[in-house]
């Protein structure tokens, strides 16, 4: 049984526990009023405060999602938790994975709920989760078994699961007290803890701890719990949070990338959770400052994009981590459950994120980038009750986009963390640089010094290759504005106020424009968006997928033949605009079949066939 299967079974079998007493309630000395982070930041995301979207598909893959989830009936998300308590329970449930219960997407709807009610400052949306959490608060301790224990204590209790839903939820209820400032949300928060200390498993066994607990099964994903414990730590100074993180670390993994990205290991790990528990790592390294930490996330993160990513950015085919060996490769051959999507790109986002905060490389926004495109901002909408667009498909031959068959998977709740997070990831700041990580639609305010800054972004980028940027200063500044030169680029461009700059662009690091900037200061950026190809790995050089920019290109399989790709360099001529944007049609060379259109894979609809990968070997197809 794989992690999806598992989830889908113990949220519709959440009753399995272990007998036991009920826990003595814990005593903690009073939280002090804020909480050291010896990591060292570099630089800031805007932490969902002073961005916001402009138009663009992205937008509105963003408000079409914050509006689904909140049209879903209050009494249905709720029915469950109070069904359990004994309360009257109007609604009905949500079916799927949350057949029994809301627990599976709970605590990621009130982390995505409480930050995009900060984004815009969006009242209703933000009432809807005070309500939410407030109402599944009163369901707590009440209905005991004979053992003394609530539902949420049976499940914390219980032999398998219950890690990976006191993890969500403990990340909601930080980011209900830190973005709603909900009031119940650090009592609930100390409550559920306090039970989880007692009750969660660390062990199979007698004698067995944490480390040698299964990395892929049971408990599930337990090795992701520091992130979100961390930063209850961070957000209140209460040592029990930070004590409790330290059980659940995980130096059988992270280790193993202290000193290299390319480690000996054992192969198979379940591909979303491995990645997502590096952001666990990068926050033991805020809080303790320790080198190791920082070390283990970048090594990491090379292992990924050089051994497990395709050119969308996508990882983990059967959700699995690959040797390096050319399975990667062969995977397309037989897989079409190819890249969790909404997981995995959520795993991916904050990776890379927490390396831009403690490192200040652009090189990092790089994977963002990619999966902005052609991860999360290429799935299908969320719609219907529950149906959720979960694995992204590139099997060789033919492929498409289709919904998971089961209601409410754990991607329905990534899916709306991801295009919240898009408001964090366009830009960074410190003291004296405001940073372009992404060429998108929106505007972002900023304070330096005494100046109030606001940017203005207008681009249809990645269909053409400039951005533009207007600056709106309530009295002159001197600072630096960077863009991040993305690691595929070359001939990046910047002008001001219409004349070429002699800056630095070399890609993987940000082009620096200091100056004292003026309001109605204008900046352009270009990038060429040339066409090229790129192999799945080293093993299989031959079988490439098109590139324009960052924008992976599939084709359409009406089509009547695979074309034999050329090389990057007639690759520039071999294409051509369509009518459409971000579309390309072949140019006729010669008696060659006719390979028809090439389409950016964010354009691809449901059950449109598409083919992603092909042969450039010479002379094939024959």
């Amino acid at each position: 049984m794989n992690r999806r299967e598992f989830l889908g079974a113990c949220a519709a079998a959440s009753a399995s526990v272990l007998a036991g007493g009920s826990p003595a309630a814990a005593e903690e000395p009073p939280a002090s009023s804020s909480s050291a982070m010896p990591g060292r930041i570099v630089l800031q995301p805007f932490d969902f405060s002073g961005v916001k979207l402009r138009p663009s598909r992205w937008q509105r893959q963003y408000e079409q999602t914050r509006d689904f989830y909140f049209h879903i009936s209050n009494d249905d998300i709720l029915h469950g938790f109070r069904a359990d308590a004994g309360l009257p329970a109007p609604g009905q449930p949500l079916g799927g994975w949350c057949g029994q219960d809301s627990y599976q997407i709970f605590g990621h709807w009130l982390m995505a709920m409480s930050r995009a009610s900060r984004v815009n400052d969006d009242t209703a949306l933000r009432e809807k989760a005070a309500l939410l959490l407030s109402e599944w608060g009163k369901t707590l301790g009440r209905n005991p078994d004979a053992a003394g224990r609530c539902k949420f204590q049976r499940l914390l209790a219980s032999d398998e699961g219950s890690h990976y839903f006191f993890d969500k939820l403990a990340g909601g209820l930080v980011d209900m007290h830190q973005y709603a400032h909900h009031p119940e949300a650090l009592p609930l928060l100390e409550k559920i803890t306090d039970w989880a200390v007692v009750l969660l498993r660390r062990d199979r066994v007698p004698g067995m701890s944490p480390p040698n607990m299964k990395a892929d099964g049971y408990p599930l994903e337990w090795y992701t719990l520091g992130e979100n414990l961390f930063r209850a730590y961070e957000a209140t100074g209460a040592a029990k949070y930070r004590d409790f993180a330290e059980v659940w670390l995980y130096p059988q993994y992270w280790d193993k990338f202290i000193s290299t990205s390319r480690p000996t290991m054992t192969f198979g790990q379940h591909a979303y959770s491995h990645c997502n528990t590096l952001s666990s790592a990068a926050m033991a390294y805020g809080v303790t400052g320790e080198a190791k930490y920082l070390q283990t996330i970048k090594n990491a993160y090379d292992f990924f994009q050089e051994t497990q990513c395709y050119a969308t950015g996508g990882y983990g085919p059967a959700e699995r981590i690959l040797p390096m060996d050319g399975a990667l490769g062969e995977s397309l051959k037989e897989r079409t459950d190819t890249f969790e999507c909404p997981c995995g790109s959520w795993a991916a986002f904050k990776l890379s994120k927490y390396l831009i905060q403690f490192t200040g490389q652009a090189r990092y926004g790089d994977w963002i980038e990619k999966l902005l495109y052609n991860g999360i901002g290429a799935a299908l909408p969320m719609t219907g009750r529950g149906r959720t667009f979960y694995y992204s498909d590139y099997l060789l031959g033919s492929a498409t986009k289709t919904y998971y068959g089961a209601a409410y998977p754990c991607c329905s709740g990534t899916y709306f963390q991801d295009v919240t997070e898009y408001h964090n990831l366009i830009y960074f700041k410190d003291a004296n640089s405001l940073c372009v990580n992404l060429y998108f639609p929106s505007e972002a305010t900023w304070k330096t010094g005494g100046a109030e800054v606001k940017v203005v972004q207008e681009t249809n980028y990645p269909e053409e290759e400039t951005s533009s940027l207007k600056m709106e200063l309530n009295q002159p500044a001197e600072f630096a504005l960077k863009f991040r030169v993305p690691g595929w680029s070359r001939d990046f461009a910047v002008k001001l106020n219409g004349a070429p700059q002699n800056i630095p662009a070399t890609p993987g690091t940000w082009a620096v424009l200091s100056r004292r900037w003026q309001s109605g200061d204008q900046v352009e950026i270009r990038i060429p968006l040339l066409f090229r190809r790129q192999a799945v790995d080293v093993q299989h050089p031959n079988w490439v997928a098109l590139l324009r920019g960052p924008v992976v290109l599939v084709q359409d399989l009406a089509a009547s033949a695979m074309p034999t790709i050329p090389t990057d360099e007639n690759l520039q001529s071999w294409l051509a605009p369509a009518e459409h944007p971000g579309v390309f049609r072949v140019t006729q060379s010669g008696n060659a079949p006719l390979a028809g259109q090439f389409t950016s894979y964010y354009l691809i609809g449901e059950s449109q066939p598409y083919r992603m990968y092909f042969d450039s070997t010479p002379g094939h197809p024959s």
